[in-house]
């Protein structure tokens, strides 16, 4: 990796898309830091340091907005409405056919569902910002700080207003600067502004971890966490490598003089073919009845219930919960992804076949069948990776969303990754040896 990053400085033409990348980044890391009009910034300090800032319902979002959303600054939704919009079109392109067959008409059609992803991350930011100023001005956003309720002092309709304009303007400035460096940078840029927002907080959490250790003045505890870090990089990287090749035979074809196919390739099947949304599910509905109890502030059996048994990540019902809920919407979103009937279609049309396998129903009964025995060691991969750092880590008082916890580890191994493949890709563009040397 580092090799690919040295050879790409070398090249002028990349190097300037790296470091356009780079300039986009630091924009965004200030904007990030920018408290929004009508907080009192005091006070928002005096809770941070008062309250564990990672724990609570909004911890999920605040580590995908790099620490923004807790400080309520105007990049305080961060990238959240973007890929929840992204999520959602691709859910409704297998429900709607108009949707389906914008997504078969190839670059005209993506460029207007991505338009239509844009108009849906708006009015997602107009909503979620609404929510985050309520919340904020009740005093919910942070509970047991003696000044909670004093974070907007000024709580009229208009600042109101401004307060959510200004969140919604910034989720809109965060969806452009991911798009500048998806034309103009080394590309995947909603990703790349996700990995950033991430790694953040990387060294906060480490140092915590040191500071609350009693090993050595905290560097034995220190030392652990960075070890079983790096054995969780390793073994994500191999999952997320790992696949099933499925040989396909192109038929010969003969137009005119010419021959046409008779050629080998494969279908790559991953092991973890869903990625980290099946965790990014999960984790959301969970949060849902413990914010109504939040929002209801109810005394009541089921609120006592949900939160000694939901709204607490270390308790048994939420762990056995958070596993299942993580294999169901694995092999939910592997279904509505991957169409094996679609697939047997085009390879048909091509005059494709699996050797042994009659091209037609059968090819897509077969790939259908290889789909389901893939993704249950995916599945469960995935519920291990998201439950067994958070209870390994537990006695370091490492918290719900440590950086080595599930969802931030496979986002950034698996940004990294693409990442990686696209620099080395532009360099054998650009690096290429000829027939005549």
């Amino acid at each position: 990796m580092l090799t690919a990053f040295a050879r790409a400085f070398k090249t002028p033409d990349l190097r300037k898309k790296l470091l356009f990348t780079l300039g986009i980044i630091v924009l965004y890391r200030i904007g990030a830091h920018v408290p929004i009009p009508g907080v009192s910034y005091q006070n928002v300090q005096i809770c941070m340091d008062q309250a564990n800032a990672t724990q609570g319902l909004f911890g999920l979002v605040n580590m995908f907005s790099g620490g923004a959303l807790l400080q309520i600054t105007i990049f305080a939704l961060g990238i959240m409405p973007y890929i929840t919009a992204s999520i959602i079109l691709q859910l409704l392109t297998v429900v709607i056919p108009r949707l389906e067959a914008l997504k078969k008409e190839g670059s005209s059609g993506q460029a207007k569902i991505t338009q239509y992803t844009r108009y849906l991350t708006v009015a997602l930011a107009v909503l979620q910002g609404t929510g985050l100023v309520a919340t904020a001005r009740s005093g919910s956003l942070f509970q047991g700080c003696p000044v909670a309720g004093e974070i907007v002092p000024d709580q009229s309709i208009f600042v109101t207003a401004v307060m959510i304009l200004t969140m919604t303007a910034g989720t809109a400035l965060v969806m452009w600067l991911g798009e500048l460096i998806t034309d103009r940078g080394i590309g995947n840029g909603m990703s790349i502004l996700m990995f950033i927002s991430i790694a953040a907080s990387f060294p906060a959490s480490l140092w915590a971890i040191k500071e609350q250790g009693t090993l050595a003045g905290g560097w034995i505890e220190f030392g652990t966490v960075i070890l079983v870090g790096l054995a969780m990089v390793g073994l994500v990287v191999f999952v997320e490598q790992a696949q099933r090749r499925i040989p396909v035979q192109y038929a010969k074809r003969m137009i005119g003089r010419r021959s046409y196919g008779g050629t080998s390739t494969y279908i790559p099947l991953k092991v973890n073919q869903a990625g980290v949304i099946p965790v990014i599910f999960a984790s959301s509905l969970l949060y849902i009845p413990a914010l109504i109890v939040q929002f209801s502030n109810s005394q009541a059996g089921w609120a006592q219930w949900i939160n000694n048994n939901l709204a607490d990540t270390g308790a048994t019902a939420h762990v056995i919960l958070y596993f299942f809920l993580i294999v169901f919407f694995a092999f939910f979103y592997v279904a509505i992804s991957f169409n094996p009937e679609e697939v047997a279609d085009n390879m048909k049309k091509y005059g494709g076949f699996i050797p042994g396998i009659r091209a037609g129903r059968p090819t897509a009964e077969y790939l259908s069948y290889v789909l389901n025995r893939i993704t249950w060691p995916g599945s469960l991969y995935l519920g291990l990776i998201a439950l067994v750092p958070t209870m390994a880590l537990a006695g370091f008082g490492a918290n719900q969303n440590f950086p080595f916890g599930g969802t931030s580890i496979l986002i950034i191994v698996g940004v990294g990754l693409e990442t990686v493949k696209q620099i080395e890709s532009q360099l054998q563009q650009r690096n290429y040896e000829g027939f005549l040397r």
